[in-house]
């Protein structure tokens, strides 16, 4: 049975331990049997001694946490991994790894991270109750793309917000009316004639997006450069670039927090306040840029909700 690793960081140390597991005390010894060197004879004050064997260093047949560290550029420490594995005592606060469908998920260096859970895009579809606000307006602007009918934009503190909705959810059905096919026209007039109390709709998750997990190094850095929100460029033996972050593609979230509309220090700023495990969700930049057209890049900057998801 498989298991799922948030990063490659995750899978190489969990590897390591289970390998330095298996070599533990009872257990076969793989490596060879260093031989005893023979005694070896001394002389003192014209007697000879025979001096006892000196103990050979053990030969090292398995990587361990530092060689990992130099190769990552991590800070690894054993309490650190054991914390994240969810090795802590009884009665601990400290959350332990989330259990996945295809098994537990074994997350030494990245555990059960709020921000994944944050950033998490969920298979499947879901059912939200949306009213509207005292104005009459949901805060929700939708895009048809491909047949389909996508969300544009969430306004800050809108209803549309509040009941989880993110830029790039894809909208199934409004009040029991299948989307297929609508026209943004079509989708706005739907949205205006719904009822004010309850609208109900059918939503998939971001199908065209997906996240990527990564680690600060012992710099800070993660290993990519950002203009105008699209990644640029990555940097070689990065982390980045060890789990596949790709360039030509836009920021939306940063552990979840949406940062469509921010400068690029803005987003460079959260960042550097992101901790130590980021996910990134990005989407390819030919989709972005048909996903926010005839959007006024002023009003995504001071409409756009920018706040940090509830888990």
């Amino acid at each position: 049975m498989s298991v799922l690793y948030p990063s490659l960081e995750d899978m190489k140390v969990d590897q390591v331990l289970k390998v330095q597991g298996n070599a533990g005390p009872g257990k076969p010894a793989l490596a060879p049997i260093p031989t005893p060197a023979p005694a070896t004879l001394s002389s003192t004050a014209g007697k000879e001694t025979t001096e006892p064997p000196k103990a050979a260093d053990p030969p090292v047949l398995y990587p361990n946490l530092s060689d990992l560290n130099d190769y990552m550029g991590l800070s690894l420490s054993s309490e650190e991994v054991q914390k994240n594995l969810g090795l802590v005592p009884a009665g601990s606060q400290d959350v332990v790894p989330t259990p996945s469908a295809q098994g537990t998920m074994v997350a030494p260096v990245t555990g059960n991270n709020l921000g994944m859970r944050r950033a998490e895009i969920k298979p499947g579809l879901r059912e939200v109750h949306l009213c509207k606000d005292e104005r009459g307006k949901t805060g929700l602007k939708l895009r048809n793309i491909d047949k389909g009918l996508f969300v544009q934009l969430v306004k800050a503190n809108s209803p549309a917000s509040l009941v989880g909705l993110r830029f790039g959810d894809q909208i199934l059905q409004i009040d029991g009316k299948d989307c297929t096919g609508w026209t943004t026209d079509k989708a706005k007039r739907a949205l205006k004639k719904a009822s004010p109390e309850k609208i109900i709709m059918v939503i998939r998750d971001r199908p065209f997006q997906r996240t990527v997990t990564m680690h600060k190094d012992s710099t800070g850095h993660v290993g990519f450069v950002i203009k105008k929100g699209q990644i640029h460029s990555l940097v070689k033996g990065s982390s980045a670039a060890r789990n596949g972050l790709l360039i030509n593609h836009y920021i939306c979230e940063v552990n979840g927090q949406n940062v469509i509309g921010l400068k690029d220090k803005e987003i460079t700023e959260i960042l550097v306040n992101a901790g130590n495990v980021i996910t990134l969700t990005i989407i390819p930049t030919v989709i972005y840029e048909h996903m926010i057209k005839k959007l006024s890049s002023g009003l995504v900057k001071s409409s756009m909700d920018h706040s940090v998801p509830d888990v």
